[in-house]
């Protein structure tokens, strides 16, 4: 999972994912997506505070994007977000993804930012 995230979102930025990040991920939940032993995509949810989760680390390789992954881990990431009672999930979603967390019918909830010297929005959805 650290590889796949790696890759596809730190890699183009010229950023590596550091010692200290993964510490702090270690009680997250982690979520893969895969066909027989090879990972497709994985993303993770943050506990913010009662009632309310964060996506984070959502990542695809990149010739399977537009095949329905992300998708189904969306889909899976809100479902375990649900039963375990949280009713808000939200997300810094990077300003070229905005389109696709749309469609799974997530709101923009701020003004333009920059994250990890790219452009990004928070958005959020009532699950």
């Amino acid at each position: 999972m650290v590889k796949l995230r790696d890759d596809i979102l730190r890699k183009p930025l010229g950023l590596v994912i550091k010692t200290e990040e993964l510490e702090n991920e270690k009680d997250n939940m982690l979520i893969g997506a895969f066909e027989d032993d090879d990972m497709l995509g994985c993303c993770m949810l943050v506990e913010e505070k009662p009632g309310i989760v964060r996506l984070r680390q959502m990542a695809v390789l990149n010739d399977l994007q537009g095949k329905g992954i992300g998708r189904a881990l969306m889909n899976f990431a809100e479902n375990i977000a649900r039963d375990r009672g949280y009713e808000i999930i939200n997300m810094h979603a990077r300003k070229n993804a905005i389109g696709f967390y749309e469609k799974m019918g997530y709101k923009v909830s701020s003004d333009e930012f920059i994250e990890i010297t790219i452009p990004h929005y928070v958005m959020e959805k009532k699950l």
